[in-house]
C-alpha cells in the first residue's frame, strides 16, 4: 500500500494544517500493512517569515518519505503566496510523474492543495481524499475588493467544482460547511473530522495557582494576524476602554499586524504587548502565565462557518475564553466549552460587557479533552482513509 499525502504545512512548521497533517501520518503509520509506504510532499517550514525553523530537505522514517520543497521568499500577500504555491505545485507534480500511488490524500485550507491532489489522482488514475480545512471561495469574495473577487471568484468555483467531484471521499473540518457543500454536491460522500488537542496540551500540570484574582487580568491571543483575525479592528478599541482592568499578550504574526500596530500606536495604547511566533513549549508556558485566553474571527460571512483550531489547545488549557465569533463557532463553544462567552465580533463594547461575565479561574474540562483529542480523530480519520482506497 503507497499512499501519497500533500499538505503545504507540516512538521516541524507552526500551523494547523501541520499541526493537523503531522499526527494523521503517524495514525497512517500505524493503520499501514507492515510493508506500507507514506510519502508526504512538503514545503520547508514558511508559515511565518519573522520566525526561522530548520528543517531537513528530505527525511525517511519508519515507511515515511517526507520531502520539504524549497519556496521562493514570501510574505502574507497573495501574489506571494501564489507565487510560492505554483513552485511547490510544480515541483510535486515533476516528482511524482514516475512514481506509483494506491491513493491520494490532500489537506487544504486555500482551495489550491486540494486542486493539486485532484490533478496528481487523476493522473494517476487512484482515488483521492481531501481534507477541506476552509471555504476559499467564500473568503475570497470577504476579504478582496468587488473588483478583483468578480474577477477570481468565477475561475475558483470551478477548480473547486473539479476538485470536489474528482475526490472519492471529502472530509469536511467543520460542520459549519455542510450546507455550502452538500448543496452544490449532493453526491459527494462527506466526513467530519474536526482539529483536535495535541498531545503537548494533554496531562499538563494543573495552574489552578496562577489565576490570581486581581484587578489587571492578563489576557493572551496566539496565533495568526491576519484580515481573518480581524485584531486591528477590535484590540485598539477594546484595550482603550478596558485600561486599568486588561493587560493583552499578542503573540503572532501576519499580514495585518502593521495596521494592529499603527492602531495601538495612533491611540496610545499601552496594555498591549505584541511577541513574535514561537515553538509550541514556550507557547504552553505563556498559556499558563495568562488568566483568560482571546479568540476573535472578523465580521464577515465566510468565517460565520468556520471552527477555529486554536479553540481545542485554549480549551485543553483549562483557562478561560473570551470569544469574538458568530455562527458555527459561537454554537460550538456554547455547546461544547464551559466557562467561555461570546461576543459580536469588531465590537468592543460587547466584547467589555461578556468579559464580566468571564469567571476568572481555572475550569476542569475533561469530557472536552477525551473527545476532541488529536490522535484519537486522527486514528479515526486514517481508517477512513484507508477504507477509500476500496471504494469505486
Amino acid at each position: 500500500m503507497k499512499i501519497l499525502v500533500l499538505s503545504f504545512y507540516f512538521n516541524p512548521d507552526l500551523s494547523a494544517g501541520s499541526f493537523r497533517t503531522t499526527a494523521l501520518v503517524n495514525a497512517l503509520k500505524l493503520k499501514m500493512p507492515l510493508n506500507g509506504q507514506i510519502t508526504v510532499y512538503t514545503t520547508l517550514p514558511n508559515r511565518y517569515s519573522s520566525i526561522l525553523i530548520e528543517a531537513f530537505l528530505e527525511e525517511n522514517i519508519e515507511g515515511v518519505s517526507i520531502v520539504r520543497i524549497p519556496l521562493p521568499k514570501h510574505n502574507s500577500g497573495m501574489m506571494d503566496q501564489s507565487r510560492a504555491f505554483f513552485s511547490y505545485a510544480h515541483q510535486v507534480i515533476k516528482r511524482t510523474k514516475n512514481q506509483e500511488f494506491d491513493i491520494v490524500f490532500a489537506t487544504s485550507g486555500r482551495l489550491m492543495t486540494a486542486v493539486l491532489g485532484a490533478w496528481v489522482a487523476h493522473k494517476k488514475r487512484v482515488p483521492l481524499y481531501l481534507d477541506i480545512r476552509d471555504i476559499f471561495v467564500d473568503t475570497v469574495k470577504d476579504v478582496l475588493p468587488k473588483f478583483s473577487s468578480k474577477l477570481i471568484i468565477p475561475v475558483l468555483i470551478l477548480l473547486e467544482r473539479w476538485a470536489i467531484n474528482t475526490a472519492n471521499k471529502v472530509n469536511l473540518v467543520s460542520e459549519g460547511f455542510t450546507d455550502y457543500f452538500s448543496t452544490r454536491y449532493p453526491n459527494q460522500r462527506f466526513s467530519y473530522f474536526t482539529n483536535g488537542i495535541d498531545d503537548e496540551f494533554l496531562f499538563l500540570k494543573s495552574q489552578k495557582s496562577d489565576l490570581i484574582k486581581s484587578s489587571l487580568v492578563k489576557v493572551l491571543y496566539a496565533g495568526n494576524i491576519g484580515e481573518g483575525q480581524g485584531l486591528h479592528l477590535i484590540i485598539p478599541d477594546l484595550a482603550k476602554s478596558m485600561r486599568g482592568q486588561v493587560q493583552f499578550k499578542i503573540i503572532g504574526d501576519g499580514g495585518r499586524k502593521d495596521k494592529l500596530i499603527a492602531a495601538l500606536a495612533l491611540e496610545g495604547i499601552d496594555n498591549v504587548e505584541l511577541s513574535p511566533p514561537m515553538n509550541r513549549q514556550q507557547l504552553i508556558e505563556e498559556y499558563q502565565a495568562a488568566d483568560a485566553l482571546f479568540i476573535h474571527l472578523n465580521d464577515y460571512d465566510a468565517f460565520r462557518k468556520v471552527l477555529p483550531s486554536k479553540l481545542f489547545e485554549y480549551a485543553a488549557m483549562g483557562k478561560p475564553i473570551w470569544a469574538g465569533v458568530s455562527g458555527y463557532a459561537a454554537d460550538f463553544i456554547e455547546h461544547e466549552i464551559n466557562n467561555a462567552v461570546i461576543f459580536q465580533p469588531c465590537k468592543a463594547d460587547c466584547a467589555e460587557v461578556a468579559f464580566k461575565r468571564l469567571q476568572i479561574n481555572h475550569t476542569c474540562r475533561t469530557d472536552f479533552i477525551e473527545k476532541f483529542t488529536r490522535q484519537n480523530i486522527a486514528m479515526k480519520m486514517a481508517s477512513d482513509v484507508i477504507k477509500t482506497i476500496g471504494l469505486d
